[in-house]
């Protein structure tokens, strides 16, 4: 990610992560625990590289129950170690603690009266191994996690919220302008030598050449969302009609990425004052996600520098909370930058987004360091707490000042999609004008 530093004095330690599945553990926080009674079975999971699709998959198709049955609070990392709790209905306790399937462990399971869905999360708790390092320069860590706790982490959006090819905001901006043309040169041409492998890209070089039955001809089979948005384009010559046939959740997932980019441009410009609330921001209370303005910064800003309170960001929508002063006018810039507005957000007939506020800063706790050498080599392990709908990779960016510096990128999506955080006020969508 191209966003500035909030520690940008420190030069970084270096190094890299996800080298082995084992060098990143993940367990949630729930937001609360099963009451022992109700329809649904709450479980928690140990699963070791594969995804949440994946491990949702497995267990439906053990216990005999559909796919929507199965609730979770939030996606994790494929190439990882991650704990994270489902809920399950038609089944029983014993049912799930009888679970053997590959890759996956039960811990408990207990009654509940509600399914879980996505947010429904305090936060979670890390402990990743940086490789490639010194392990003395761990001494060198202390004081910057200390500054990361005391101002907050800036809350930017991972760089795996913008996918494999780094154009998921781009693909969600066409969208909600309408520009269909626009969104499927995104999604089948424009080829990259570095992404592509010869026959994607010959294939993308025919739909940029204006031939998208060469493309169809083309695409290997692997590409089955590309395959499908080409056969209806080929079959209607309509590009709405294409457009329609992407899955619903994916279209939705490039709007939460418009949404994430928005909010990142608007806290890089606003990252030396994240922990302070200016007259006119919308501010948040941590304990709670209320928010309300800010009329008098000199008496809020006590609650501010306790971490009661934090100033707030865009999450784009027609309803979203609007500043004024100085924090609108840092929030315009960027949507004029963008060429958007937003009622880009709202169209009859297509497209409805709420939007909401995100916290500018979050608050690591619980950070734990040590370092050591094993039969891999040295290593530094970060171990923290953040809230939910935070990323662990931007803390860990901060210490690191390397980007890209994981071994391998973790597949949470289909069709090359990364990471699924809660949806953004998305209302449920209407069909797509042909």
């Amino acid at each position: 990610m191209s966003l500035p530093y909030l520690t940008s004095d420190f030069p970084g330690v270096g190094g890299s992560i996800k080298q082995r599945i084992d060098d990143f553990f993940v367990q949630e926080v729930p937001l609360y625990e099963p009451s022992g009674e109700g329809e649904h079975v709450f479980c928690e999971i140990q699963k070791v590289g594969i995804t949440t699709f994946e491990a949702v998959d497995r267990i439906a198709r053990e216990l005999d129950v559909g796919p929507r049955d199965i609730g979770y609070a939030g996606m994790k990392d494929a190439r990882a170690i991650t704990r994270q709790v489902f809920s399950i209905w038609g089944t029983t306790e014993a049912a799930v603690m009888g679970l053997n399937i590959p890759s996956i462990t039960i811990q408990w399971a207990a009654r509940h009266g509600n399914k879980l869905r996505l947010g429904h999360l305090a936060g979670n708790r890390f402990a990743i191994k940086i490789r490639d390092v010194n392990p003395t320069d761990v001494v060198k860590l202390q004081p910057v996690l200390e500054m990361l706790e005391k101002r907050g982490m800036p809350n930017y959006f991972g760089e795996q919220r913008f996918g494999m090819r780094h154009n998921n905001d781009l693909l969600g901006a066409s969208l909600v302008r309408g520009d269909f043309q626009s969104l499927l040169k995104l999604l089948l041409g424009s080829p990259d030598k570095k992404l592509d492998d010869p026959r994607t890209r010959a294939a993308r070089e025919a739909f940029d050449a204006g031939k998208p039955d060469d493309a169809m001809r083309l695409w290997p089979r692997k590409g089955g969302m590309e395959r499908r948005v080409l056969a209806r384009l080929n079959k209607t010559r309509k590009v709405g009609s294409a457009v329609l046939s992407i899955d619903e959740r994916l279209r939705r997932l490039w709007v939460t990425a418009l949404q994430s980019r928005l909010f990142n441009d608007v806290l890089a410009k606003r990252l030396d004052s994240m922990d302070r609330v200016l007259k006119g921001d919308w501010a948040i209370k941590h304990e709670n996600g209320a928010c309300f303005p800010v009329d008098d910064p000199a008496r809020e800003q006590p609650r501010c520098e306790v971490f009661e309170i934090s100033p707030t960001g865009p999450l784009a929508g027609y309803r979203m909370s609007i500043p004024t002063d100085e924090p609108l006018r840092l929030e315009q810039e960027v949507f004029d930058a963008a060429g958007l507005q937003l009622d880009n957000f709202r169209v009859p007939g297509r497209l409805k987004v709420k939007g909401a506020r995100r916290a500018l800063r979050v608050q690591p706790k619980n950070l734990e360091l040590a370092a050591g050498v094993d039969e891999h080599g040295g290593h530094i392990t970060v171990a923290f707490t953040l809230p939910s709908g935070s990323f662990a990779t931007v803390l860990l960016r901060e210490i690191m000042k390397n980007e890209g510096s994981e071994a391998q990128p973790a597949q949470e999506e289909p069709a090359g999609q990364e990471d699924q955080e809660e949806l953004e006020g998305l209302e449920e969508e209407a069909p797509v004008d042909e």
